[in-house]
């Protein structure tokens, strides 16, 4: 760690728009970053296990606890009558048990805790508690649920023009089906929480959590209390992806939960296996429709129907669902279009957040459609999506999206020119058509998918945010805001941003635990906004405190305060320059205040949440990536050869970050896409519950060819440095993956004489490769 009188060695360029490491990676590579578990435990400290339900619909009579009970070191059991406060999790839909009540709803759904000396001793201890249930029927697929018109919320139907009309006009039709399978988040670190009981009746959270607001309400709201007698904290998490979004909560209520009955601290950390069982997905989707096109491939009128699995309870599936609508068209004018959403009510986890938050299940469809429609006429995929681009011009009636929101910075023409130049995809696709004529067993597939990306939470009010910069008498500068660090290097990029506010080095400027006591109300981590809120809020403080010092300093030169300029730890005016240290120390003598809080709310944003009409999204990101597969014909095993990507991060805050993000979500999106397979039986009991049976990607998994690029353009909005989001967006880009695999399969089946579409469900796993090629 620096000394304070290192700390503002004068930098030769200002910090944004540079790749400065991350400001955890030292620590974190030699295993001295702690996470949750990593602190000291209070003296006292007991641990809870969770009692699961093994059934997925019933009766729930009674627990029989005396087993449990009688093991050695357990001391006692928390369930639904032990909770002071609302017996329901405060969540949107208030429609979640903490505890199971009267009835299970999901095999792993939590009925109580036991709380031992140990953790093992709370686990083994755990399976021995018997619950008292008569099961009743399951609903465990999206089709049943449909015809049981069984939902978490009513369906949303979303039309321009006359989908109709534009079907019936069309030289060509096709109908057409899709399955798209669920996502586990799989974070490095496990859902976990630590809670202390205070001085009256107050109490201190530790929550591995991408939303400390919304666990300092829940928490709250379960023991009946004011949300100020709740402080919760988190420092970084070891991965969260949505995953921790609402549903870190559930652990810190239950932890709460047992220390008030207790009087201890609680601390809950999940077992992989239970982490699995009892927490939600990605939600999968199921998707039909009918399009109509021309002899040129451009769409004329579609109806679209997506059912999203939703699980038992409501959580975020309104907005993921909602989101999806948005990204039904993702890159593509839809002049005619009619899109029904269908919130599905399973008796499964209840599904959440996930990276892409939707925008993966909305986009994977109009993908589809559009590799379909090319098959079917014989034409490029790629000349098949450029014809149904958005127009670039404003202006255009072709740049206004279905739900009504102009689209006034679109880049695609131009990055679709040079990604398709770079990447020589012509050239690779008559490669590989000479390649499949030679090879009948291992065929060869290339495609090329845009993603257009809107950037903002669709719940209006959550787009805000709120920051504290504090400067030190000895020159160096501490951040507080309300986003969280996942990885993802936010604390990073908002340490730039200030420290080029104030003209001071990155090593002067420290950013702090996310903590509810520090700044209230803050938004979750999510929906990509991260830095685009709490960089501009940082921004925000730290000019306030600069106003404060270059008008003190122009007080002492003799200019106006515009004329005093802040740069490589030193203030410059008219007169000269000053060592920013010692204006610190001469500003602090007279009294000048040092620190400030800064506020920011995304402009422009408004939309109808009744007719989902309006502009939800600040700005677009956008991007392309180039994908080549190769697959096995008799085994339908596959292999991803070579990535090209071109993203557009606007000016980039940080590029090594950036690309280090945008390589992390387009391999996780393969995942989503080729290995990750959610499997739940006919009792409704996930069987894929650990990583024997669940495969992420691997280090084998990645091509010797992944190439990023970030394409050089500023955000045309005001947003903080000119840059863009990169969290969710590429997520989206390992579509073009799937694509590459329907086009080696579309291969494989010519050569059987068979032509037209490619039926390809998602996960692309062997068994579904081998069924998409003999259908």
């Amino acid at each position: 760690m620096n000394a304070p009188d290192t700390l503002l060695n004068t930098a030769a360029q200002g910090a944004v728009g540079q790749s400065h490491l991350h400001e955890s990676a030292r620590a974190q590579v030699l295993g001295q970053a702690p996470y949750l578990d990593d602190m000291p435990e209070v003296r006292g400290t007991l641990y809870a296990a969770p009692i699961l339900s093994r059934v997925a619909h019933g009766t729930l009579h009674g627990v029989d606890t005396r087993a449990a009970l009688a093991m050695p070191g357990v001391r006692g059991v928390v369930l639904a009558a032990d909770i002071p406060g609302d017996p329901i999790l405060a969540a949107f839909g208030h429609d979640e048990p903490i505890f199971a009540l009267d009835q299970v709803l999901y095999v792993g759904q939590v009925i109580g805790l036991v709380v031992a000396d140990s953790v093992m001793a709370a686990r083994r201890a755990a399976r021995q508690v018997q619950p008292d249930i008569s099961p009743l029927p399951a609903i465990l697929t999206v089709q049943q649920a449909l015809e049981a018109e069984h939902y978490v919320l009513p369906p949303v139907h979303v039309t321009r023009g006359d989908a109709a009309a534009g079907l019936a006009r069309a030289p060509h039709r096709l109908q057409g089906t899709l399955e798209v399978g669920g996502q586990e988040h799989f974070y490095l670190e496990g859902q976990i929480a630590y809670v202390l009981p205070m001085e009256q009746n107050q109490w201190w959270v530790y929550s591995s959590t991408q939303h400390p607001g919304e666990v300092q309400e829940w928490v709250a709201h379960a023991l009946g209390i004011g949300n100020h007698a709740v402080t919760v904290q988190c420092r970084r998490m070891g991965g969260g992806f949505g995953g921790k979004e609402t549903q870190a909560g559930h652990l810190a209520v239950w932890s709460a939960l047992a220390a008030r009955k207790f009087g201890c601290p609680i601390k809950l950390r999940l077992d992989r296996d239970d982490d699995f069982m009892i927490t939600g997905k990605r939600h999968p989707f199921a998707y039909n429709w009918d399009v109509g096109f021309d002899d040129t491939g451009l769409i004329t009128g579609l109806k679209l129907q997506m059912a999203a699995n939703c699980g038992f309870s409501a959580d975020l599936s309104g907005p993921v669902a909602d989101r999806a609508i948005f990204h039904a068209d993702n890159a593509y004018f839809l002049s005619d279009v009619s899109i029904s959403s269908y919130r599905c009510k399973l008796h499964t986890q209840s599904h959440t957040a996930f990276r892409g938050f939707g925008g993966p299940q909305g986009v994977i469809v109009i993908e589809t459609i559009l590799g379909d429609i090319a098959r079917t006429l014989g034409l490029d995929p790629l000349d098949v999506r450029q014809r149904n681009y958005y127009d670039a011009d404003p202006s255009s009636p072709r740049a206004v999206t279905h739900y009504q929101m102009t689209v006034e910075d679109n880049i695609l023409h131009p990055m679709t020119k040079k990604l398709e130049q770079d990447a020589r995809y012509q050239q690779r696709l008559e490669a590989i058509s000479a390649w499949n004529a030679q090879n009948p067993v291992l065929q060869r597939g290339l495609a090329i998918t845009p993603v257009k990306f809107g950037i903002s939470f669709t719940a209006t009010l959550f787009n805000q945010a709120g920051a504290l910069v504090h400067v030190y008498t000895d020159g160096s500068v501490q951040v507080n805001h309300g986003g969280t660090e996942m990885g993802q290097g936010l604390n990073t990029k908002v340490a730039q941003v200030v420290a080029d506010e104030l003209g001071v080095p990155l090593s002067a400027v420290q950013v702090t635990a996310s903590d509810t006591s520090k700044v209230p109300n803050a938004s979750a981590t999510a929906a990509s906004s991260g830095t685009d809120l709490n960089g501009r809020a940082a921004q925000y403080a730290a000019r306030k405190v600069r106003g404060n010092l270059a008008a003190f300093v122009a007080g002492l030169d003799g200019c106006g305060a515009g004329a005093v300029s802040f740069a490589g730890g030193q203030i410059h005016t008219p007169q000269g320059t000053r060592d920013f240290r010692a204006v610190v120390k001469e500003a602090y003598a007279n009294r000048i205040q040092l620190w400030s809080d800064g506020f920011y709310r995304t402009p422009k944003i408004h939309y109808d949440k009744t007719t989902l009409t309006g502009r939800p999204f600040y700005y677009f990101a956008y991007g392309l990536a180039c994908s080549e597969v190769a697959i096995d014909t008799l085994t339908g095993e596959s292999k991803v050869l070579a990535i090209d990507v071109l993203y557009d991060a606007g000016r980039s805050i940080n590029p090594a970050i950036d690309i280090g993000q945008v390589e992390g979500g387009f391999v996780q999106g393969m995942g989503w896409l080729t290995t990750e397979q959610l499997v739940w039986n006919d009792q409704g009991v996930l069987t894929t519950h650990a990583p024997s049976t669940y495969k992420i990607p691997a280090t084998g998994d990645i091509p010797e060819h992944f190439q990023v690029q970030l394409y050089q353009e500023p955000n045309r909005e005001d947003n903080v440095g000119g840059s863009k989001a990169v969290g969710e967006p590429p997520f989206m880009l390992a579509i073009s993956v799937y694509e590459a695999l329907r086009h080696a399969i579309a291969s494989a089946r010519e050569r059987q004489g068979k032509r037209g579409v490619v039926q390809l469900q998602a996960p692309a796993t062997a068994e579904h490769v081998l069924q998409a090629l003999q259908r």
